[in-house]
């Protein structure tokens, strides 16, 4: 009876991190899959890989670090504060491994999607890719069997 009287408040939730390269890029496989408004076992598991093979985590530690991605997508800055970190602190040739990376996210369901390639395309651009490099990662995807 206290108890609706008197109701616990929820503590406050730990703030989250200030974004770094790894955690823009885990939020931006996250805002990839997400394009869509699905975000299937499938697409987890790829994000996870992702970030286990780029980081050299084991599964365990790639999943935590999905999920501190996944509530900073949620709560986090546009594409372009995430893309301008990974700018300043990611080599050209690493932000095109990156682009690769969030096809196969997009890809993980077996299922093309126009709100995941246009998100995916939005993000290309804002790290900038070149025109070329932007087309020949989406044809190497669309030719190439999904997952890493």
């Amino acid at each position: 009876m206290l108890e609706r009287l008197f109701p616990r408040r929820k503590p406050d939730p730990k703030p989250l991190p200030q974004p770094n390269a790894q955690l823009a890029l885990g939020a931006l496989l996250v805002r990839v899959a997400l394009a869509n408004r699905q975000y299937v076992a499938s697409e987890v598991a790829q994000i996870d890989r992702i970030l286990s093979a780029t980081f050299a985590l084991g599964p365990l530690d790639a999943a935590k670090l999905r999920a501190t991605c996944e509530a900073l997508e949620r709560q986090a800055p546009g594409t372009p504060e995430f893309t301008q970190i990974l700018r300043e602190e990611v080599d050209y040739a690493q932000r095109k491994a990156l682009a690769d990376a969030m096809w196969a996210v997009a890809l993980a369901d077996g299922a093309r999607d126009n709100d995941e390639e246009s998100t995916l395309t939005a993000i290309e651009e804002a790290l900038g890719l070149s025109p070329e490099d932007i087309a020949a990662t989406r044809e190497n995807a669309l030719k190439s069997p999904k997952g890493l």
